[in-house]
């Protein structure tokens, strides 16, 4: 593939936003995408692509080129790529010899290989151990793979298949334990398809499909999303009620509840009621008031890194125990708008035990006489292919 300057320097000024300016890859993208509508479709996948693998493998990037300067680490990545190179002065002396070398100078070193910082390194062998760790790595560097969820409300797996089938867009059933998971056969954007117009289905990963099931949802209860953000497993919860009930969707974030209200009207649910958190009275006045209710609380997104490799970069020790603290602060606070004899299940998607059971472990060891810890559910990208998920099933006793 010939690169042509003009999608080079797009390409590194992106990269300085995301690394000088800590702004979200995603965002740098989609902001790219819109502003250069008159690229077409190869040179938009070229952009998107070379900007993620760059964020993914930075450090191991920086390693080989041996520069900070982002024209030899963008240079060096498209060599892993295959691309020939331009005679361009800022590539000059990088070749595949070049590269080899560097690959070999780092096959010793695992965090450089893998491309995470050190903090992360050992962070993940003492929470999850050596054996583990070295699995679960290189399995969050793999791009994800697109997996859909049918809307139960206007169709099921095979008319979403049947209806990209029809505008050239392969895809596939996912196991008869995810009814309603669909995944794309190769990546496409989706979201500008009459089907999804329409509401036929929501992007989710089958891991993340996993969790609402688990709350035993029937149509005609009233259910509690109390982490609802915008709303991705608040839909699957009105799906499986069959838009009948009431959801309580709660968030500290306006703006993502609005984001639900949009996403709610294509996917044809009208059942929802968004409520911003902006006391604590908002949770008080719900005591005793939900017959199940779902803790998707936030968390370090270590089981999710393959979506959102700059969090690499971004997250801390400091920030995990700062989330670790809010956690439980939600799981405590938040819990009591459970009725008796409901059920709630604590998700969260990160790997690591002192986020997931570690805090279910404290909570029983404190509140055990009032719940009964039903079930709980781990899922690893180096073991299923799906992101490292983690969900807890409580049941409040009578």
């Amino acid at each position: 593939m010939k690169i042509h300057r003009h999608l080079a320097e797009a390409v590194i000024v992106a990269l300085e936003e995301i690394f000088f300016d800590n702004k979200y890859a995603d965002k740098v993208i989609q902001k790219n995408l819109k502003s250069h509508s008159k690229w077409g479709s190869r040179d938009r996948k070229f952009f998107a692509e070379t900007i993620y693998e760059v964020v993914r493998w930075h450090r191991l990037l920086k390693f080989i080129a041996n520069d900070e300067d982002f024209w030899r680490i963008v240079g060096v990545q498209w060599l892993r790529q295959g691309f020939d190179l331009p005679a361009w002065e800022e590539f000059e002396g990088l070749s595949y010899d070049f590269l080899r070398e560097g690959m070999e100078e780092a096959a010793g070193d695992f965090p450089v290989l893998n491309s995470i910082p050190d903090w992360m390194d050992a962070y993940g062998r003492k929470e999850l151990g050596n054996e583990v760790w070295e699995k679960v790595v290189p399995a969050l560097n793999k791009p994800a793979e697109v997996y859909l969820r049918a809307n139960a409300l206007k169709a099921d797996a095979d008319k979403v298949v049947e209806a990209l089938k029809a505008i050239e867009i392969p895809a596939v059933k996912v196991s008869p334990d995810l009814p309603y998971a669909v995944k794309l056969v190769e990546r496409r954007n989706i979201f500008i398809t009459e089907p999804f117009r329409q509401g036929l289905f929501e992007v989710q990963d089958a891991a993340s499909q996993m969790v609402v099931p688990l709350l035993g949802i029937e149509p005609g209860m009233r259910v509690v999303d109390a982490c609802a953000g915008a709303g991705g497993k608040t839909l699957h919860i009105a799906s499986l009620m069959k838009n009948k009930g009431r959801i309580i969707a709660m968030d500290i974030h306006d703006w993502k509840l609005q984001e639900l209200k949009v996403r709610a009207r294509r996917d044809g649910v009208d059942i929802i009621e968004p409520r911003v958190i902006d006391s604590s009275k908002v949770i008080k006045r719900l005591h005793d008031q939900a017959d199940r209710l779902l803790l998707d609380v936030p968390c370090s997104g270590m089981g999710v890194l393959r979506r959102n490799p700059d969090s690499k970069w971004k997250l801390t020790e400091e920030e995990i125990a700062r989330l670790r603290d809010l956690q439980y602060e939600i799981l405590t606070t938040y819990s009591p708008m459970l009725k008796k004899g409901g059920v709630m299940v604590y998700a969260t998607c990160s790997l690591l035990p002192s986020e997931n059971e570690k805090q279910v472990e404290r909570f029983m060891a404190e509140h055990g006489k009032d719940w009964t810890l039903v079930k709980q559910i781990h899922t690893r990208p180096d073991v299923e292919g799906f992101d490292g998920f983690y969900a807890a099933v409580l049941q409040k006793n009578k």
